[in-house]
Protein backbone atom coordinates (compact mmCIF):
# COMPACT_ATOMS: atom_id res chain seq x y z
CA UNK A 1 0.00 0.00 0.00
CA UNK A 2 1.77 3.33 -1.75
CA UNK A 3 0.16 5.88 1.12
CA UNK A 4 1.17 5.61 4.21
CA UNK A 5 -1.45 7.48 6.05
CA UNK A 6 -3.73 4.66 4.82
CA UNK A 7 -1.21 2.17 5.71
CA UNK A 8 -0.77 3.80 9.19
CA UNK A 9 -4.84 4.29 9.58
CA UNK A 10 -5.74 0.41 9.22
CA UNK A 11 -2.91 -0.60 11.30
CA UNK A 12 -4.23 1.60 14.01
CA UNK A 13 -7.79 1.05 13.61
CA UNK A 14 -7.39 -3.07 13.67
CA UNK A 15 -4.02 -2.93 16.14
CA UNK A 16 -6.16 -0.89 18.94
CA UNK A 17 -9.99 -2.52 18.83
CA UNK A 18 -8.53 -6.20 18.05
CA UNK A 19 -7.50 -7.03 21.72
CA UNK A 20 -10.20 -5.22 23.14
CA UNK A 21 -12.46 -7.23 20.83
CA UNK A 22 -10.63 -10.36 22.11
CA UNK A 23 -11.12 -8.98 25.92
CA UNK A 24 -14.53 -8.32 25.36
CA UNK A 25 -14.58 -11.96 24.20
CA UNK A 26 -13.17 -13.37 26.86
CA UNK A 27 -15.66 -11.57 29.92
CA UNK A 28 -18.90 -12.52 27.62
CA UNK A 29 -17.96 -16.20 27.44
CA UNK A 30 -15.81 -16.90 30.10
CA UNK A 31 -16.76 -14.46 32.35
CA UNK A 32 -20.53 -14.39 31.60
CA UNK A 33 -20.26 -10.59 32.22
CA UNK A 34 -22.12 -8.81 29.29
CA UNK A 35 -21.36 -5.30 31.45
CA UNK A 36 -18.17 -5.74 30.72
CA UNK A 37 -18.53 -6.64 27.52
CA UNK A 38 -20.74 -4.01 26.51
CA UNK A 39 -18.09 -1.44 27.76
CA UNK A 40 -15.15 -2.43 26.62
CA UNK A 41 -16.92 -2.89 22.88
CA UNK A 42 -18.01 0.89 23.68
CA UNK A 43 -14.53 1.63 23.98
CA UNK A 44 -13.28 -0.16 20.85
CA UNK A 45 -15.97 1.54 19.35
CA UNK A 46 -13.68 4.65 19.71
CA UNK A 47 -10.36 3.19 17.89
CA UNK A 48 -10.76 4.27 13.90
CA UNK A 49 -11.64 7.69 15.20
CA UNK A 50 -7.95 6.90 18.16
CA UNK A 51 -6.98 5.80 14.29
CA UNK A 52 -7.36 8.70 12.08
CA UNK A 53 -5.38 11.28 14.81
CA UNK A 54 -2.98 8.63 15.25
CA UNK A 55 -2.06 8.05 11.46
CA UNK A 56 -1.96 12.31 11.46
CA UNK A 57 -5.35 13.04 10.50
CA UNK A 58 -6.14 17.12 11.06
CA UNK A 59 -8.80 17.12 13.49
CA UNK A 60 -10.59 19.77 11.20
CA UNK A 61 -10.81 17.16 8.14
CA UNK A 62 -13.01 14.75 9.86
CA UNK A 63 -16.28 17.22 9.56
CA UNK A 64 -16.95 18.35 13.06
CA UNK A 65 -19.34 20.90 12.18
CA UNK A 66 -22.75 19.56 12.14
CA UNK A 67 -23.99 21.47 9.47
CA UNK A 68 -27.95 21.66 10.81
CA UNK A 69 -28.66 25.31 8.49
CA UNK A 70 -30.27 23.69 4.97
CA UNK A 71 -29.81 19.93 6.12
CA UNK A 72 -32.48 19.23 8.63
CA UNK A 73 -34.15 16.78 5.95
CA UNK A 74 -31.20 14.64 5.74
CA UNK A 75 -30.82 14.76 9.52
CA UNK A 76 -34.57 13.49 9.80
CA UNK A 77 -33.71 11.22 7.01
CA UNK A 78 -30.80 9.77 9.45
CA UNK A 79 -32.68 9.52 13.08
CA UNK A 80 -35.55 8.14 11.41
CA UNK A 81 -34.79 5.51 7.98
CA UNK A 82 -33.46 3.40 9.90
CA UNK A 83 -36.20 1.99 11.97
CA UNK A 84 -38.02 2.24 8.59
CA UNK A 85 -35.83 -0.18 6.91
CA UNK A 86 -35.83 -2.53 10.27
CA UNK A 87 -39.29 -2.44 9.99
CA UNK A 88 -39.40 -3.11 6.58
CA UNK A 89 -37.10 -6.09 6.78
CA UNK A 90 -39.08 -7.47 9.37
CA UNK A 91 -42.17 -7.16 7.34
CA UNK A 92 -40.62 -9.58 4.55
CA UNK A 93 -39.36 -11.86 7.38
CA UNK A 94 -42.70 -12.46 8.77
CA UNK A 95 -44.23 -12.50 5.69
CA UNK A 96 -41.91 -15.85 4.68
CA UNK A 97 -42.30 -17.34 7.81
CA UNK A 98 -45.13 -16.19 9.30
CA UNK A 99 -44.78 -19.00 11.92
CA UNK A 100 -42.13 -17.47 13.68
CA UNK A 101 -44.39 -14.09 14.30
CA UNK A 102 -45.91 -13.83 18.17
CA UNK A 103 -46.98 -10.88 19.02
CA UNK A 104 -48.15 -11.48 22.44
CA UNK A 105 -44.59 -10.81 24.22
CA UNK A 106 -43.47 -13.82 24.86
CA UNK A 107 -40.26 -13.26 23.10
CA UNK A 108 -40.09 -10.11 25.76
CA UNK A 109 -40.66 -11.81 28.46
CA UNK A 110 -38.18 -14.70 27.54
CA UNK A 111 -35.87 -12.44 27.44
CA UNK A 112 -36.37 -10.90 30.79
CA UNK A 113 -34.52 -11.85 33.99
CA UNK A 114 -35.94 -13.57 37.37
CA UNK A 115 -36.24 -10.16 38.99
CA UNK A 116 -37.67 -8.09 36.29
CA UNK A 117 -39.97 -10.94 35.31
CA UNK A 118 -41.58 -10.75 38.95
CA UNK A 119 -42.03 -7.05 38.83
CA UNK A 120 -43.53 -7.28 35.30
CA UNK A 121 -46.06 -9.31 36.85
CA UNK A 122 -46.92 -7.58 39.27
CA UNK A 123 -47.85 -4.03 36.88
CA UNK A 124 -50.39 -6.40 35.08
CA UNK A 125 -49.66 -4.49 32.07
CA UNK A 126 -49.71 -7.08 28.92
CA UNK A 127 -46.03 -7.46 27.87
CA UNK A 128 -46.92 -5.68 24.32
CA UNK A 129 -47.32 -2.38 25.73
CA UNK A 130 -43.80 -2.71 26.91
CA UNK A 131 -42.67 -3.86 23.25
CA UNK A 132 -44.45 -0.68 21.97
CA UNK A 133 -42.45 1.20 25.03
CA UNK A 134 -39.20 -0.08 23.33
CA UNK A 135 -40.20 0.79 19.68
CA UNK A 136 -40.98 4.48 20.84
CA UNK A 137 -37.62 4.78 22.69
CA UNK A 138 -35.97 3.02 20.33
CA UNK A 139 -36.80 5.87 17.62
CA UNK A 140 -36.70 8.90 19.80
CA UNK A 141 -34.09 9.24 22.34
CA UNK A 142 -32.25 6.20 21.87
CA UNK A 143 -30.43 7.29 18.62
CA UNK A 144 -29.01 10.30 20.77
CA UNK A 145 -27.20 8.09 23.68
CA UNK A 146 -25.85 5.99 20.50
CA UNK A 147 -24.34 8.86 19.20
CA UNK A 148 -21.55 9.40 21.05
CA UNK A 149 -19.71 5.91 20.81
CA UNK A 150 -21.35 5.68 16.96
CA UNK A 151 -19.14 8.73 16.24
CA UNK A 152 -15.79 7.08 17.80
CA UNK A 153 -16.38 4.55 14.75
CA UNK A 154 -17.86 7.27 12.07
CA UNK A 155 -15.27 9.73 12.21
CA UNK A 156 -12.62 6.88 11.62
CA UNK A 157 -14.86 5.23 8.60
CA UNK A 158 -16.71 8.17 7.07
CA UNK A 159 -14.67 10.94 8.24
CA UNK A 160 -10.78 9.59 7.33
CA UNK A 161 -11.06 5.94 5.35
CA UNK A 162 -13.92 6.65 2.96
CA UNK A 163 -12.64 9.68 1.07
CA UNK A 164 -9.54 8.44 0.62
CA UNK A 165 -10.27 5.31 -0.63
CA UNK A 166 -12.78 6.96 -2.98
CA UNK A 167 -10.31 9.67 -3.88
CA UNK A 168 -7.78 6.74 -4.57
CA UNK A 169 -9.85 3.81 -6.15
CA UNK A 170 -13.13 5.64 -7.54
CA UNK A 171 -16.15 6.60 -5.73
CA UNK A 172 -18.18 2.83 -6.31
CA UNK A 173 -14.55 0.77 -5.30
CA UNK A 174 -13.85 2.66 -2.81
CA UNK A 175 -17.38 2.94 -1.05
CA UNK A 176 -17.35 -1.02 -1.05
CA UNK A 177 -13.97 -1.27 0.11
CA UNK A 178 -14.50 0.82 3.00
CA UNK A 179 -17.24 -1.11 3.91
CA UNK A 180 -16.05 -4.52 3.73
CA UNK A 181 -13.25 -3.22 5.74
CA UNK A 182 -15.20 -2.08 8.37
CA UNK A 183 -17.51 -5.62 8.65
CA UNK A 184 -13.91 -7.39 8.59
CA UNK A 185 -12.66 -5.01 11.86
CA UNK A 186 -15.32 -6.57 13.32
CA UNK A 187 -14.43 -10.75 12.99
CA UNK A 188 -12.77 -11.29 16.45
CA UNK A 189 -16.19 -10.77 18.15
CA UNK A 190 -17.83 -12.34 16.15
CA UNK A 191 -16.17 -15.18 15.93
CA UNK A 192 -15.18 -15.58 19.26
CA UNK A 193 -18.18 -14.47 21.26
CA UNK A 194 -21.28 -15.05 18.64
CA UNK A 195 -21.38 -10.90 17.97
CA UNK A 196 -24.49 -10.33 15.33
CA UNK A 197 -25.19 -13.75 14.96
CA UNK A 198 -24.78 -16.50 17.59
CA UNK A 199 -22.40 -19.18 17.08
CA UNK A 200 -24.54 -21.93 16.48
CA UNK A 201 -25.66 -21.47 12.88
CA UNK A 202 -25.38 -23.06 9.52
CA UNK A 203 -22.27 -22.28 7.80
CA UNK A 204 -20.93 -20.78 10.92
CA UNK A 205 -18.62 -18.89 11.07
CA UNK A 206 -17.94 -18.28 7.52
CA UNK A 207 -21.03 -17.43 6.12
CA UNK A 208 -22.11 -14.72 8.93
CA UNK A 209 -18.62 -12.99 8.85
CA UNK A 210 -19.21 -12.67 5.00
CA UNK A 211 -22.89 -11.48 4.88
CA UNK A 212 -21.91 -8.99 8.00
CA UNK A 213 -20.07 -7.14 5.24
CA UNK A 214 -22.64 -7.20 3.03
CA UNK A 215 -24.64 -5.30 5.53
CA UNK A 216 -21.43 -3.02 6.28
CA UNK A 217 -21.02 -2.19 3.29
CA UNK A 218 -24.65 -1.16 2.26
CA UNK A 219 -24.73 0.81 5.70
CA UNK A 220 -21.49 2.23 4.53
CA UNK A 221 -22.79 3.60 0.98
CA UNK A 222 -25.64 4.83 3.10
CA UNK A 223 -23.99 6.94 5.80
CA UNK A 224 -21.39 7.95 3.18
CA UNK A 225 -24.41 9.70 1.32
CA UNK A 226 -25.20 11.46 4.31
CA UNK A 227 -22.10 12.78 4.65
CA UNK A 228 -21.63 13.58 0.98
CA UNK A 229 -24.70 15.49 1.81
CA UNK A 230 -23.75 17.62 4.85
CA UNK A 231 -20.43 17.73 5.15
CA UNK A 232 -20.63 16.39 8.70
CA UNK A 233 -19.90 13.13 10.71
CA UNK A 234 -22.49 13.75 13.23
CA UNK A 235 -24.90 12.98 10.91
CA UNK A 236 -23.60 9.91 10.15
CA UNK A 237 -23.15 9.47 14.02
CA UNK A 238 -26.80 9.60 14.56
CA UNK A 239 -27.71 7.76 11.70
CA UNK A 240 -25.60 4.40 12.89
CA UNK A 241 -26.89 5.22 16.68
CA UNK A 242 -30.59 5.13 15.25
CA UNK A 243 -29.79 1.99 13.62
CA UNK A 244 -28.30 0.23 16.41
CA UNK A 245 -31.07 1.50 18.76
CA UNK A 246 -33.67 -0.08 16.67
CA UNK A 247 -32.02 -3.22 15.14
CA UNK A 248 -32.96 -5.53 17.93
CA UNK A 249 -36.69 -4.42 18.05
CA UNK A 250 -38.05 -6.93 15.60
CA UNK A 251 -36.90 -10.10 17.80
CA UNK A 252 -39.56 -9.21 20.33
CA UNK A 253 -42.05 -10.19 17.68
CA UNK A 254 -40.37 -13.92 17.42
CA UNK A 255 -42.19 -16.84 18.54
CA UNK A 256 -39.86 -17.69 21.23
CA UNK A 257 -40.04 -21.60 20.05
CA UNK A 258 -39.45 -20.85 16.51
CA UNK A 259 -36.29 -22.39 14.90
CA UNK A 260 -35.05 -18.75 13.71
CA UNK A 261 -31.47 -18.22 12.17
CA UNK A 262 -30.49 -14.95 12.35
CA UNK A 263 -28.81 -14.98 9.13
CA UNK A 264 -32.05 -14.82 7.23
CA UNK A 265 -33.77 -12.38 10.08
CA UNK A 266 -35.94 -10.99 11.13
CA UNK A 267 -32.89 -8.37 12.17
CA UNK A 268 -31.78 -6.36 9.30
CA UNK A 269 -28.52 -7.80 9.58
CA UNK A 270 -29.87 -11.16 7.56
CA UNK A 271 -30.29 -12.12 4.36
CA UNK A 272 -33.91 -11.39 4.34
CA UNK A 273 -34.15 -8.97 7.22
CA UNK A 274 -31.63 -6.65 5.35
CA UNK A 275 -32.69 -7.47 1.86
CA UNK A 276 -34.34 -3.55 1.86
CA UNK A 277 -31.12 -1.91 3.19
CA UNK A 278 -29.06 -3.96 0.46
CA UNK A 279 -31.30 -2.87 -1.82
CA UNK A 280 -31.64 1.23 -1.21
CA UNK A 281 -27.79 1.39 -0.72
CA UNK A 282 -27.50 -0.86 -4.37
CA UNK A 283 -29.24 1.92 -5.76
CA UNK A 284 -27.66 4.79 -4.34
CA UNK A 285 -23.86 2.99 -5.63
CA UNK A 286 -25.31 2.73 -8.95
CA UNK A 287 -27.75 5.77 -9.65
CA UNK A 288 -26.00 8.48 -7.88
CA UNK A 289 -23.91 10.60 -9.66
CA UNK A 290 -19.73 9.58 -9.28
CA UNK A 291 -17.81 12.19 -7.47
CA UNK A 292 -15.15 13.76 -9.31
CA UNK A 293 -13.15 11.03 -8.67
CA UNK A 294 -14.84 8.76 -10.65
CA UNK A 295 -14.56 11.08 -14.18
CA UNK A 296 -11.93 8.83 -15.24
CA UNK A 297 -13.20 5.69 -14.75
Amino acid sequence: MKDKTLRDYLLWAFGLAWPLQVLASWFAVRKGNQTAFTLIMALAMFAPLAAALLAGAPLKSLGWKPNLKGHIRWYLAAWFCPAVLCVLGAALYYLVFPAHFDGSGAAYLAALPPEALQQYEMQALPASFFIVISAVSAVTYAPFINVIPSFGEEAGWRGFLTPRLTARFGRRKGLVLSGAIWGVWHWPVMILAGYEYGLAYWGAPLLGLLLFCFITTALGVLFSLLYEKVGSIWICALAHGAFNAFASIPSLLLDPGSSCQQTLGPYANGVIGGLPLMLLALFVLLKKAPAPADAAE
